[in-house]
């Protein structure tokens, strides 16, 4: 029996206009009201996160930026994982040197140095994770998305650590080159020790705290719960979900999941990630009511 799942957001509750379809919406709550517990699980976050939810008329528990933060259905903080200050202007002195495009990320707030740049990767991400959509429907969706509404713009990342009440979470660096743009980048992270990498398209990296991963948070967070791994599910399709999908009891791939992300899983929808997360949880349900 399933009591838990925890699901991605980009590529997998999301369909191709960054929004939660009607029918994945009305499947969230259907598995809420069968006693399974829904939690996103993002490297976004929370305001963020929690505003597109809103949207979708949706509460759910959160994993936040890949775990370094974990929230309750009532939003109660269950778990942080900071980057410390030190290691974080390492990781900006090094990012800056090798001229990438990066953004810091807070419990409560996404910082930029230059705005209309991430525009441009926000539309080269969703056209990575969309093959569908072309580049220019791609920046005209990002000009009015939220992620972009609710960014800062600050003149020096490196001030930011002059102030004592920000806790940095996470970094993501952008390179639309791909992966192998990264490579020298990640050799040089993993010697700063620590820290973990992932990305979320073959378009970035995301750095966290070495503890900050969804499948460390998700275990905690079940552990808090009661809840036995066997009784979890994780659904995702890319390699920010590896650890999660492998934690889990039932691991689910998206049908747009990249090969790793399928391998790893023991099932795969149908569906793409239009409508994936519904046929999967209706599953779920149906099964829950045949033990």
């Amino acid at each position: 029996m399933i009591k838990l799942v925890a699901c991605d957001l980009d590529g997998t509750l999301f369909n191709s206009n960054m929004a939660v379809s009607n029918a994945n919406a009305q499947a969230v709550k259907n598995a809420q009201e069968n006693g399974i517990e829904f939690l996103i699980a993002t490297g976004r976050a929370p305001r963020e996160s929690r505003s597109i939810l809103r949207d979708a008329n949706l509460q759910t528990g959160f994993i936040n930026l890949n775990g370094a933060l974990v929230f309750d259905e009532q939003n109660k903080l269950m778990v942080k994982h900071s980057i410390p200050n030190a290691k974080a202007l390492e990781i900006i002195k090094l990012l800056h040197r090798e001229n990438f495009y990066f953004e810091i990320l807070t419990e409560n707030q996404v910082y930029t140095e230059n705005l209309d740049q991430r525009i441009a990767n926000v539309a080269h991400l969703m056209v990575d994770l969309n093959p569908l959509l072309d580049f220019r429907q791609a920046v005209a969706i990002s000009v009015g998305n939220k992620a972009i509404l609710n960014m800062k713009q600050v003149p020096k990342f490196e001030d930011l650590l002059q102030d004592p009440k920000i806790e940095i979470m996470k970094f993501i660096a952008f390179d639309a080159r791909g992966h192998e743009a990264f490579t020298d980048v990640k050799k040089a992270i993993a010697q700063m020790g620590d820290l973990v990498v992932t990305s979320s398209s073959s378009s970035n990296i995301e750095i966290n705290d070495a503890q900050a991963q969804k499948g460390i948070a998700l275990l905690d967070y079940a552990k808090l719960k009661n809840i036995k791994r066997e009784e979890i599910a994780a659904t995702g399709d890319n390699l920010n979900d590896e650890s999660m999908i492998r934690e889990a009891g039932v691991g689910v791939a998206m049908g747009n999941a990249i090969p790793a992300i399928k391998h790893l899983a023991q099932v795969i929808t149908k569906n793409n990630n239009e409508d994936g997360v519904a046929y999967i949880l209706n599953q779920f349900v149906k099964e829950n009511k045949q033990d």
